[in-house]
């Protein structure tokens, strides 16, 4: 019985760790720390539709200077991280950074939150 128990353990172990090894992990997003008590779980399920009706440009940071990385069409839903106070645009200084495909930021002005806010980075 001994054997046995302690065999189970040392199994779910291994499968625990072969699953985290073979789980591809992202690109570490810029600089700071997530806030210390919001949980991974939660990070995950902030959620934004892009509302600029000639779609959105996603950037390499958060304002206009950075590189342009890739464009988001009216209506998608993206994956929100957290938020940061970036460039100010049309009033609005929040900047989002999205893990929708890749990471990248957007601005804040035109995206609609979908359920809570998300963080602050």
């Amino acid at each position: 019985m001994f054997l046995q128990s302690t065999f189970s353990k040392l199994a779910v172990t291994a499968a625990t760790g072969a699953l985290a090894l073979a789980t591809p992990a992202l690109a570490a997003p810029p600089t700071a720390a997530p806030e210390k008590n919001a949980s991974a779980e939660a990070r995950a399920h902030y959620k934004g539709r892009v509302i600029a009706k000639s779609g959105l440009l996603i950037r390499s940071g958060p304002s206009q200077k950075h590189k342009v990385v890739g464009a988001l069409p009216y209506g998608t839903v993206v994956n929100i991280v957290c938020k940061v106070n970036g460039q100010n645009i049309d009033g609005n200084p929040r900047w989002y950074l999205l893990s929708t495909g890749k990471w990248a930021w957007g601005t804040a002005r035109y995206i609609v939150n979908i359920g809570p806010a998300p963080h602050w980075w």
